[in-house]
């Protein structure tokens, strides 16, 4: 029989294996990449491992005949549909929405691969051609849209996903767990409609039976004719998304109701080694080797995650509406076998390109009593100051990072997720000392040449709503970062990241930001104009002109000019940019700010 190391997306393929019949196929938006970075890749893997035929239709034309979604005839089980490891429209446009013209996702990096709103497509495509057949949704794009949500494309507040893309079910976060119960309850008989007892689902009913420990959100209606109310909608959905023990929410949606389960309990560190130890080839399906490779492919092919979850809770940031807020960590052992697996790859150079997650520095950091965290409802741990029952000791990092090190065939591990340098560099830790020792590691052996940090701003009304921690923390790592580079002879950079035309964020702001950056002699090149993403604080504030807790009015910068405007306070070091700064600083009665950063001699 065909053997073939990845999961089928032809019709040959299924043929050459000598199945008759599919029980599962998953459509996405991303070319196929069966890789632990990729969850189409991770889902399927698991579902397969729990016995099921699984075929993959990635990148399916929706503009022809339809064929894509008919070559492998229907689906014993159900078909599954995620729009891939991005939003849709987060992928196809820019902050001023100009459509991009790359696509990091597809081979080639061409774009025009994937649909609008993706998920939706999609989905009424498969109910147009097969009505009867389950569809369940997840990934980043049903998960972020399975209530009320502000589309900064539309300019429009959206319903749950579930009304427009017309699916059965959906699956929100890390649904590994939810996938696997999934499959075995429809293996073992159960109806499609007993799934929705299953936690971490979302599904409409039409009419609202009893539900225990229900939180009723102002429905959908309501939120359209009331920006208050989809503030106060948004409160709930983030104050569940970040408890132990989650509420069912339920929002009315016309003649209908969507209910949310509570997601499952933590991931256990054997359940994620589980999922990382599925056997991924690691690489994208050869069907692509003629189309040129795929940029994200190529960034991530060689990092490994450690752990999953943030507590940064940053007000721009889904990560925690999406993963959660507590942190799940894979062991030790599973890491190293994945290290040791990517170095006797035929392509390894010798370098992982990122040891971490979400964030660098969270690896096994969780509450000294856990009994209290399950009792929280903050959505920061680290803001407006660190929690004094986290207990930030890095020595499982130090530890980890020192057997990597010694791995035959690795000449360096570098870390490329952002670190949180205020967790290192808390004054009233008691683990301050131990923390200095990792930043001065990390510098010393794990930065690839540029070190990313992101400070965000440095004012610090803005970022107090931005939930990010004051710009001196940022001004003294940079002063560390520089020292440890001197001491050990090492020529390299910190990058720091930054957001512009932030709800809150004024001209004066930027300008202020731009004088900050001067002093410390920072010239700003990772930077981004404020994206309004579904189901943030920040996007949020973006549409009602408020933050939803403390009901305060906050400026928003909104016409492409404001934001080009804002902008341009990042490159003040650019001779090209100096007589719009200097207009744009007499206009706002900011001339004091002309000569101190440079503007004229």
């Amino acid at each position: 029989m065909f053997k073939n190391d990845w999961l089928p997306i032809t019709k040959k393929e299924t043929e050459q294996l000598g199945w008759t019949e599919v029980d599962v196929i998953i459509i996405s938006g991303d070319a196929y990449v069966d890789h632990p970075s990729f969850g189409t890749a991770v889902i399927s893997r698991i579902l397969e491992r729990e016995g099921l035929k699984v075929a993959i239709i990635p990148q399916p034309q929706w503009q022809d005949d339809l064929r894509d979604y008919k070559k492998f005839g229907k689906p014993h089980l159900f078909f599954a549909v995620t729009s891939g490891n991005m939003d849709s429209m987060v992928n196809h446009y820019t902050a001023h929405i100009r459509k991009r013209s790359d696509d990091a996702y597809t081979p080639g990096g061409k774009a025009g691969f994937r649909p609008d709103y993706a998920v939706s497509v999609y989905t009424n495509i498969l109910k147009s051609i097969y009505p009867d057949v389950p569809v369940i949704i997840g990934g980043i794009e049903a998960s972020l849209r399975r209530l009320v949500h502000y589309d900064y494309w539309s300019n429009t507040l959206k319903p749950s996903i579930l009304i427009d893309s017309k699916a059965d079910l959906l699956v929100y976060g890390m649904a590994e767990k939810t996938m696997i119960e999934i499959a075995r309850k429809l293996k073992t008989g159960s109806k499609f409609s007993e799934l929705k007892q299953i936690p971490q689902v979302a599904y409409i009913v039409n009419k609202l039976q009893n539900i225990d420990n229900a939180q009723i959100i102002p429905s959908y209606k309501k939120c359209i004719s009331n920006k208050d109310a989809f503030g106060e909608a948004f409160k709930t959905i983030e104050i569940e998304s970040n408890k132990y023990y989650a509420n069912t929410i339920v929002q009315q949606h016309n003649n209908c109701f969507v209910v949310v389960n509570p997601p499952y309990p933590l991931v256990t560190t054997k359940e994620l080694d589980n999922f990382y130890d599925l056997p991924y080839t690691r690489l994208p399906h050869p069907k692509y080797n003629k189309r040129g490779t795929i940029p994200a492919f190529e960034m991530i092919k060689h990092s490994v995650t450690i752990h999953r979850g943030c507590f940064g809770g940053c007000s721009f940031c889904s990560l925690a509406i999406h993963q959660g807020k507590f942190i799940s960590n894979r062991s030790e052992n599973s890491i190293i076998k994945e290290v040791e697996t990517i170095v006797t790859k035929p392509d390894f150079k010798g370098y992982i390109s990122d040891l971490g997650g979400p964030s660098a520095n969270m690896y096994k950091i969780a509450g000294y009593d856990f009994e209290i965290c399950k009792k929280c409802i903050k959505p920061s741990c680290i803001f407006p100051s660190v929690c004094n029952n986290l207990n930030a000791d890095p020595t499982p990092m130090l530890q980890l990072y020192s057997k990597v090190r010694k791995i035959h065939g690795l000449k360096k591990a570098t870390i490329g997720s952002g670190i949180r340098y205020d967790i290192l560099l808390d004054k009233k830790s008691k683990f301050r000392k131990k923390n200095l020792e990792y930043l001065t590691e990390v510098i010393k052996y794990h930065v690839s040449g540029r070190l990313k940090v992101a400070p965000e701003h440095s004012v610090p009304h803005l970022l107090k709503l931005m939930r990010k921690p004051s710009f001196d923390y940022f001004a003294e790592l940079k002063e560390i970062f520089e020292k440890v580079n001197s001491v050990n002879n090492i020529n390299q950079q910190i990058v720091p990241y930054f957001i512009s035309s932030h709800p809150g964020c004024s001209v004066d702001d930027m300008a202020e930001l731009a004088l900050a950056n001067r002093q410390i002699s920072i010239k700003p090149e990772q930077v981004q104009d404020f994206t309004p993403t579904p189901m943030t604080l920040a996007s949020v504030m973006y549409y009602t002109g408020k933050n939803p807790y403390t009901g305060k009015k906050n400026f928003v910068a909104r016409t492409i000019d404001e934001k080009r405007i804002q902008k341009n306070f990042f490159f003040y070091y650019k001779p090209e940019y100096r007589n719009e700064l200097v207009k744009t600083l007499l206009k706002t009665g900011r001339r004091d700010l002309i000569m101190k950063l440079g503007l004229r001699k």
